[in-house]
């Protein structure tokens, strides 16, 4: 089974620069995406052979979710069943025969880390909410997450310490998490590779000199381990500031 996933910076946009093209070459089984951008009716995508399924934030051009899927889930849910992250469309769960899949686009802590609280009471309500899932049946976790793990995740860690996205706290709730029984799969396959990124900034010249951050992720729980064929990150794939990350499991 192929699993993909994209955080593609506004759809529509996406669309415009080649989305398509890589949908139908990669072929998943299941493509998500993070940060749509869109309101219902905004779009319409003939993705023949898909079940698809949307989370639109209410804020316009802001957030949101999708899950493309060839495989028909038992059940699909939107959010945590919290006013905050429906409003924002930032989480799909589907739940398949063998497996719970969460689609998610965590929030930003800013600049400023003005957002910093809410993310850490978020990171602690995922967290919750995933292990509840993991009980039930195996997990597997994909999306921007927005956090670079890793001093190896990001191209200038000393520069970046105490940033958005590299505090302290944030890389914290990550290290809990998967020490809860899930793995990094990217890791686990390639634990020692350097320059691996994932998100670019759009400054000039950037992702022509691979000046990145790897924040985005396929976990899955550890009892899956057996199941993990490769984990890849496709950052030849343009459209986005952020490259299609692809998981595949037996």
């Amino acid at each position: 089974m192929k699993l993909v996933s994209w955080n593609v910076n506004g759809l529509r946009a996406c669309v415009r620069k080649g989305f398509l093209d890589f949908f139908h070459e990669v072929d998943a089984d299941i493509f998500c995406v993070q940060e749509t951008k869109l309101q219902a009716g905004q779009i319409e995508l003939d993705l023949d052979g898909y079940h698809q399924y949307w989370n639109y934030a209410r804020k316009k051009g802001y957030s949101g979710t999708a899950v493309f899927t060839k495989i028909e889930p038992l059940s699909v849910k939107y959010g945590v069943g919290e006013a905050e992250e429906e409003e924002e469309g930032r989480i799909i769960t589907l739940e398949f025969e063998d497996f719970f899949l969460v689609n998610v686009y965590t929030p930003n802590s800013q600049r400023d880390l003005a957002r910093l609280p809410y993310r850490l009471q978020w990171e602690e309500r995922m967290r919750l909410y995933l292990l509840q899932l993991d009980q039930i049946k195996p997990l597997i976790l994909c999306g921007d997450l927005n956090v670079a793990h890793r001093e190896i995740d990001l191209r200038n860690a000393k520069s970046n310490q105490g940033n958005s996205g590299f505090t302290v706290e944030e890389r914290g709730k990550m290290t809990l998490f998967l020490e809860d029984g899930f793995i990094d799969t990217f890791r686990y396959f390639y634990p020692d590779q350097t320059e691996a990124y994932t998100w670019w900034s759009y400054m000039n010249k950037v992702r022509e000199r691979n000046i990145g951050w790897r924040i985005d992720y396929f976990i899955t729980s550890e009892r899956l381990k057996t199941s993990l064929v490769d984990a890849q990150i496709h950052c030849d794939i343009m459209g986005s500031d952020h490259c299609p990350i692809m998981l595949e499991i037996d």
